[in-house]
């Protein structure tokens, strides 16, 4: 663990999934169905066993929410703060050609971190975890080993429903007149967000805006930072730990606006959890990518990476992270940071995100474009 992450525990800012960490939890909805019933009860019983605490009525400062929705007509649970991770469940009964195209569109209308969405085959079942990165994945079950299953689920589950979201963003006014129209190395950067454009690597299999009703989006985006051309980041650095990073949701073709497509991180702010940013007086700033606290546990450990790309594909043989946890998520960055620290070059590693993507360390943007070129799998394995 570097020494930056040992600071950051001293502050109680870490992940609050370790062993032994107990977590209040709820359900909303009623189950129509004996299967969904035996699914809930079973996750329920399962985690009460574990030693997490249940709360009849769903509501205040609970960390994870179990919630039942009709798949033709998903009902949200509306959280009032960020550290409540919500779980939508629904049952369908036919398997459907594609359970990613199926799936999202519930995921995302119910307001959810994530989707348990169990096929119901009659004598047998499917159960498969729908996640926003945009990849889903089954949780096998053996007749006779109901213990063992509730288990692999929860365990499945618990790390992702812990993890702590960096998604605040803190906007000081204080950038100086001389970077107000960028630099070279922001023109570098524009100049590799086309690279990373061309390399023609699609975001989620729907826009997200078009599943959501206006008032329903903003509460996700401020929920969540989600923009909408979610394909990627990619930053640079400027001088010491400081570092130029593409926007939320930006076209990463078009990095023009510094402020707005392009934003200089100043650091973490462990008090307020959340990411400090320069910006020009009189900008109306956008957010930083959801992925600036990875990159900057990966800048603040290793002086010798000038750069890092991170894309939703994928390269033969890396090494990867043992858990999918969510995007912008503490223990996501200090996970990839670990990896990058056990890399034979540090400055040029590639390291894999568990059913998500790559993030990619260079001495410069081009160093890194250079190395993936030709290398890059457009599908993510899944697991």
């Amino acid at each position: 663990m570097s020494a930056f992450q040992e600071a950051l525990r001293a502050r109680g800012v870490g992940p609050a999934s370790r062993p032994g960490t107990a977590v209040t939890f709820g359900i909303a909805g009623e189950p129509g169905s004996s299967r969904l019933r035996w699914l809930v009860e079973g996750l329920k019983a399962s985690l009460e066993e574990a030693g997490h605490r249940y709360v009849a009525v769903p509501q205040g400062d609970l960390r994870l929410v179990l919630n039942v929705v009709d798949p033709a007509r998903p009902r949200p649970f509306r959280r009032k703060a960020q550290a409540t991770f919500v779980v939508s469940l629904t049952e369908v009964q036919e398997r459907p050609e594609d359970i990613l195209r199926a799936g999202y569109p519930i995921l995302i209308r119910s307001l959810s971190n994530l989707l348990l969405y169990l096929v119901n085959g009659g004598d047998s079942f499917e159960l498969h975890f729908v996640t926003l990165e945009r990849g889903t994945y089954p949780i096998p079950f053996t007749p006779g080993d109901e213990a063992g299953f509730f288990a692999r689920v929860r365990e499945r589950l618990l790390p992702l429903a812990c993890s702590n979201l960096v998604v605040n963003n803190i906007f000081d006014p204080d950038l100086p007149e001389a970077l107000w129209n960028g630099n070279e190395t922001t023109e570098a950067l524009r100049r590799a967000g086309q690279r990373l454009d061309a390399l023609d690597l699609l975001p989620a299999p729907f826009p997200i805006q078009e599943l959501l009703p206006a008032r329903d989006f903003r509460h996700v985006q401020r929920l969540y930072g989600i923009g909408g051309l979610s394909y990627g980041n990619l930053s640079a650095r400027h001088e010491g730990n400081t570092f130029w990073m593409s926007a939320s949701g930006v076209n990463k073709a078009d990095l023009r606006v510094i402020g707005q497509d392009i934003l200089l991180v100043k650091g973490y702010d462990p008090e307020h959890n959340a990411i400090r940013l320069s910006v020009p007086p009189g900008i109306e700033p956008r957010r930083v990518s959801v992925d600036a606290i990875e990159h900057w546990l990966i800048y603040t450990e290793h002086p010798q990476v000038g750069a890092i790309v991170h894309v939703h594909a994928w390269m033969e043989g890396v090494r990867s992270t043992e858990i999918n946890y969510p995007c912008g998520t503490l223990e996501l960055g200090q996970a990839v940071a670990d990896l990058v620290r056990q890399a034979p070059d540090p400055a040029r590693a590639v390291v894999g995100l568990k059913n998500h993507g790559l993030t990619i360390t260079g001495p410069d943007l081009e160093d890194i474009f250079n190395r993936i070129e030709g290398r890059i799998l457009r599908q993510v394995p899944m697991s």
